[in-house]
């Protein structure tokens, strides 16, 4: 099964308190999603490989040690990923970044994929799959297979905010994906949203209803 990673450092927990008010603006939203991601990055990355190498500081000839793993890649599911990319992208500015677009069939409910480009060396790459909330679990369900039909291999899934059942539902589908999340909130109401939450992520991130 898939280990669930709740990141509950108390500078994380309290920018996420700020995010929840229903009085914050989608300035400071957006602002906190990309605080908390970059935040979060410092720990999803925590298992990176290293290599050693020779450098030359001001003094002298020194051993260091720099990433020596595999390439990263982001894959924001749209549109409310896209507010996780740049906090992330401030600690690792060289990851590739692809795009999942997807729409929920109004007659199956299924995940339909309307968008997705990916790094063309995308089995070589360590990756992370952003999606600030995990509901249901459908769509990041539906975005990981896509990603593995595609090659993809090494996959992490990042989100502010889960439901215990959109947690069962990847480690159910994808029990080889790590979940890493801010807060594991109590339940989904009976129109899927997750409460206490924050609302609709890309509304409030845009300024859209």
């Amino acid at each position: 099964m898939a280990a669930l990673h709740v990141l509950d450092h108390p500078l994380i927990q309290h920018k996420l308190s700020i995010m929840r008010s229903v009085e914050t603006s989608s300035k400071d939203f957006r602002e906190l999603l990309e605080e908390i991601s970059m935040l979060m990055a410092y720990e999803v990355t925590r298992n990176l490989s290293l290599r050693d190498v020779e450098i030359t500081t001001p003094l002298c000839n020194a051993k260091a040690r720099m990433l020596g793993g595999k390439k990263l890649g982001l894959i924001p599911i749209l549109r409310a990923g896209l507010g996780m990319v740049d906090g992330i992208m401030k600690l690792i500015p060289n990851a590739r970044i692809g795009h999942i677009g997807l729409y929920r069939d109004p007659v199956t409910l299924n995940p339909v994929e309307y968008y997705c480009k990916l790094p063309p060396d995308v089995r070589e790459r360590d990756l992370f799959v952003l999606d600030p909330m995990l509901a249901t679990g459908g769509s990041s369900s539906a975005a990981i297979t896509f990603i593995k039909c595609r090659g993809g291999k090494n996959i992490k899934l990042v989100c502010l905010i889960a439901a215990p059942e959109g947690v069962q539902r990847i480690q159910q589908d994808h029990p080889d994906v790590e979940i890493y999340i801010a807060a594991l909130d109590e339940c989904l109401n009976h129109n899927g949203y997750i409460v206490p939450g924050l609302g609709d992520a890309g509304d409030r991130l845009f300024g859209t209803q």
